[in-house]
């Protein structure tokens, strides 16, 4: 192993940007390492000099949450550099195509919606299911799981009509729960949030919160007690009905 330590890990998927860097960038300024999982070679180390510029140890994984291969190759790079993984993000996400800002259940291409599916749940599952023995190692392991009240039923699903999108947070949400269940009886502590209408490429940058502001309900569950909630999903304002 290249370097194993006393220090905190974090792997954040999707962390070249956005609301992914900036929790990268608070986990980083509360003293994790941060592991920055991105797919894209030049903004995965472009982030990774950002953060380091502030301070931050950090160090880039190669990860695109779509493939069985690279998911199992990061859990090898974060094993060589740390040797255990204290905190998974799993915040990389995609919207899908969008005809006229909105996807129509009626007319939905089923291509977009098993693309948002493989990226949104599916990427969750299989980067989860690599990390779940780094995790294992750690004394305090948090999963969070970044999703969206676009994908609550209890408030109906509000917002335009994206019928790839909201339901692959529903699903994300319930999967949180699943895991949750499952891991009842370990250390590791899995929950989901929504980080509200951030000002990102994603948004075209027309929203009222930023990054930053996003990026603190994920902060906060990646760094609960170990008598802290599990299986919920929340954001700032505290337990969000799904």
């Amino acid at each position: 192993m290249d370097q194993v330590n006393d220090t905190k890990t974090a792997l954040v998927t999707g962390a070249n940007k956005g609301i992914g860097f900036a929790i990268a960038q608070g986990l980083g300024m509360i003293g994790f390492t941060i592991a920055v999982g991105a797919r894209d070679d030049t903004r995965r180390e472009d982030a990774v000099d950002r953060l380091g510029a502030t301070g931050i140890t950090a160090f880039g994984v190669s990860l695109d949450v779509t493939s069985d291969e690279s998911a199992g190759a990061a859990a090898e790079a974060v094993e060589r550099r740390a040797g255990r993984l204290d905190v998974l993000v799993n915040n990389a996400g995609i919207a899908g195509r969008a005809d006229n800002g909105r996807q129509d259940p009626t007319t939905l291409d089923l291509d977009v919606l098993r693309t948002v599916l493989d990226t949104n749940v599916l990427g969750v599952v299989r980067v989860t299911n690599a990390m779940l023995p780094l995790l294992s190692r750690a004394d305090a392991p948090r999963i969070v799981n970044v999703s969206s009240t676009m994908g609550s039923l209890a408030l109906g699903a509000g917002g335009p009509l994206m019928a790839a999108y909201a339901p692959s947070k529903s699903l994300l949400n319930s999967m949180t729960a699943q895991y949750a269940r499952r891991l009842a009886d370990t250390p590791v502590i899995v929950n989901a949030c929504c980080p509200g209408f951030v000002a990102t490429d994603f948004t075209g940058f027309d929203a009222p919160r930023t990054p930053e502001q996003g990026a603190a309900i994920a902060i906060r569950l990646a760094t609960l007690p170990d008598d802290g909630p599990r299986g919920g999903f929340f954001d700032d304002g505290g337990t969000v009905p799904w």
